[in-house]
């Protein structure tokens, strides 16, 4: 094993065990060691500082303290059910329940109506809205809603998603030259293939999550790029049903090859196909979305 595998696993191995969100591997120092051959080895450190960031989670429920707290609880019990529009949410209730103060509960409800989740409105006060004004895409309400009542039927929605976008992105990403982002994304590969040799689940799926996001990003489609958080949550949500990416093997390492080549060589063709082999990997993705379409 490499130097530079045995730093990055130990250094993930201390790190929280929470996955981070696609760009947040780079704030892990694995560089290459003194005198290293800078084309034999992967490095974390990007040139390019916006590589892989788009699908951070939004700051609004992951911030610290009280408020992002209250964020999180009041959103999971609206997703599950257990807050309703039966009756409105009441402020002072909810800080005497939670016990905090009136701004953390109003600055916390406004986090929530962002998202579609809950309306505030004179002489009727603030109540939950339907599941269809819902901000579904939203990073918060995906997890929510993968680990509450509705977890089977999130799982399957995000697993077909998976399958409509990421091809489409392998394709298109074939179709851009930038070397910068083909190297990152070899070296993804390379960390992933000495984290399974190593039964290192979570240093994979981080390396895992940056090469969805950057695949994305080579893509040059912006708009798909806005969707790449749908991605990276969807790689952070375990359960069924299974994609090549939930579960670190051999057979999804060398999917993950094969769209690298494909990109080097310019194949769109070759870099769908691999891609769709990739998602549906495991035997239970196939009551999810069809067999992979030979071209």
């Amino acid at each position: 094993m490499s130097t530079l595998a045995h730093t990055m696993m130990t250094a993930a191995r201390s790190a929280e065990s929470g996955l981070a969100g696609p760009g947040e591997i780079d704030r892990y120092p694995f560089a290459e060691a003194p005198g290293a051959d800078r084309g034999s080895a992967p490095v974390w450190d990007s040139p390019d500082a916006d590589l892989g960031r788009m699908g951070r989670r939004s700051a609004g429920s992951r911030g610290r303290g009280l408020h992002g707290q209250l964020v999180q609880q009041l959103g999971q019990m609206i997703v599950s059910g257990d807050l309703g529009a039966d009756r409105p949410l009441v402020p002072e209730e909810i800080g005497q329940r939670f016990e905090v103060s009136r701004t953390v509960v109003r600055e916390s409800l406004r986090v929530l109506e962002a998202k579609g989740l809950v309306s505030a409105r004179p002489n009727v006060g603030t109540r939950v809205r339907p599941v269809s004004d819902w901000n579904l895409l939203d990073p918060d309400i995906i997890e929510w809603r993968a680990f509450g009542p509705l977890r089977d039927d999130q799982r399957r929605e995000l697993s077909e998603l998976r399958w409509t976008i990421e091809p489409l992105a392998a394709r298109l990403a074939a179709g851009h030259g930038r070397e910068d982002v083909q190297q990152r994304l070899s070296d993804m590969v390379e960390i992933m293939g000495h984290a399974l040799t190593q039964s290192d689940s979570i240093t994979f799926a981080r390396a895992d999550a940056e090469f969805h996001s950057l695949l994305i990003q080579l893509a040059g489609n912006r708009m798909l790029e806005h969707l790449s958080g749908i991605v990276s949550s969807a790689l952070q949500v375990s359960g069924a049903p299974i994609t090549g990416c939930d579960r670190p093997t051999d057979a999804s390492l060398g999917h993950h090859g094969r769209i690298v080549t494909a990109l080097a060589s310019g194949d769109g063709n070759a870099a769908e196909s691999a891609m769709r082999q990739l998602l549906t990997v495991h035997p239970e993705v196939e009551r999810v979305v069809p067999a992979p379409r030979e071209h």
